[in-house]
C-alpha cells in the first residue's frame, strides 16, 4: 500500500499540515473534561457518580495517552518546541510516562509492524484467545493487579506504563511523581484532596483495561498480521461517539490509516480515512462498527 497510489502531493500536504490551535483544542478540551469530571464528584460524592468518574477520567487518560502520542510523532503542535514540552509535562507524565522514551519504542514498532520483529507483538499475537483467559485478564486489570504490576515496574527502571523502553537515569520518574503531586495538590486546593485517590484507582484499574481493548482494536486477529501492508496487519474501528469517548479519544480509532501515513496528525485522520474510501483503497478490507463487535470477533467463545 504506497502513499502516492493514492494521495496526490497536493493531498499529502493537506493532510499532513499540522495546526497548533487544533492540538490546543485537543489537550485543553481534555483538561477541561477533566476538570468538569472532578467538578461533578466534588458536587455529588457517592458511589454512583464516583463509578462515573473512574470510567471517564480513564478515558481521559487514554486521551492524554494519545496525544502523548502524537506528540512522540512530531505531529501534534506544529510548534516543535510544544510538542516536547506540552507531550511531556501535560500528556505524559500524568499518566506516568516519560515522552522520549515512548516516542523511541514506539516508533521502533512502525518500523516493524507487520513482521516478526515488531516490539509490540506480545500484546496482541496470541489473539484470538478464549473466552475464558480473556475474562482472566479482564479480572487481573479491573482488580489492579495489571495496575500495580505495572506501576511497580515504573519504580524498577522502566519509562512508563505503557512503554517497554528503560528509562535514562531518575529525572523521568521524578517528573512523573512532580505532576502527581502537583494534580494531589490542584485537587486538595479545591478542598477534594480525596478525589486524587478517584484518578489513581481509575489509572490502575479501568485505565488497564481500556489500554488492553485498545491494543487488540488495533492489530489482534487481523486478517494477517505478518504483512507489512497496514490493511492486513492493522485496524481501524468504526464506533459510535459514546464508546470513542471511552476507547477512542482524539481519533485513535483510525488505526489503519495511522499506520498508512504516520505523519498525518490525530485531527485529521478522519479525514484521511474517508479519502481513503473514496479512492476504494479500503475495498475488502473487513470493517467493525464498535468494540462490542470487535471483542466478539477476538475472543472466541467456550
Amino acid at each position: 500500500m504506497k502513499i502516492n497510489e493514492f494521495l496526490t502531493k497536493e493531498e499529502v500536504a493537506r493532510f499532513t499540515a499540522k495546526s497548533d490551535l487544533q492540538a490546543w483544542r485537543l489537550v485543553l478540551g481534555n483538561w477541561l473534561m477533566i476538570v468538569a469530571i472532578f467538578a461533578l464528584v466534588a458536587a455529588f460524592p457517592n458511589p454512583l457518580t464516583i463509578l462515573c468518574a473512574m470510567v471517564l477520567l480513564a478515558g481521559r487518560q487514554l486521551g492524554l495517552s494519545v496525544l502523548m502520542h502524537e506528540a512522540g510523532h512530531h505531529t501534534l503542535f506544529a510548534t516543535p518546541w510544544l510538542n516536547n514540552m506540552v507531550g511531556q509535562w501535560l500528556c505524559a507524565a500524568p499518566v506516568f510516562n516519560d515522552l522520549t522514551a515512548y516516542a523511541r519504542g514506539h516508533l521502533e514498532h512502525h518500523r516493524k509492524a507487520g513482521t516478526r520483529e515488531d516490539p509490540d507483538l506480545p500484546n496482541y499475537a496470541a489473539y484470538p484467545v478464549a473466552r475464558e483467559s480473556f475474562r482472566r485478564k479482564v479480572i487481573r486489570d479491573l482488580s489492579g493487579q495489571t495496575g500495580i504490576k505495572l506501576l511497580a515496574a515504573i519504580f524498577r527502571g522502566a519509562s512508563g506504563i505503557i512503554s517497554r523502553e528503560s528509562r535514562q537515569g531518575s529525572l523521568p520518574l521524578l517528573r512523573q511523581l512532580f505532576v502527581q503531586f502537583l494534580l494531589f495538590l490542584a485537587l486538595y486546593a479545591a478542598g477534594i484532596g480525596w478525589a486524587y485517590a478517584i484518578w489513581l484507582g481509575s489509572f490502575l484499574t479501568i485505565f488497564m483495561l481500556i489500554i488492553r481493548v485498545r491494543q487488540v482494536a488495533e492489530h489482534a486477529a487481523v486478517p494477517d498480521l505478518y504483512d507489512p501492508d497496514p490493511r492486513m496487519n492493522t485496524r481501524t474501528v468504526e464506533a459510535p461517539w459514546w464508546q470513542r469517548l471511552v476507547f477512542a479519544p482524539n481519533g485513535v480509532n483510525y488505526h489503519l490509516e495511522h499506520h498508512f501515513m504516520a505523519s498525518v496528525p490525530c485531527y485529521r485522520l478522519a479525514a484521511l480515512h474517508d479519502h481513503l474510501k473514496r479512492r476504494r483503497a479500503l475495498d475488502g478490507v473487513p470493517v467493525f462498527h464498535g468494540y462490542g463487535q470487535l471483542l466478539r470477533h477476538a475472543v472466541m467463545p467456550a
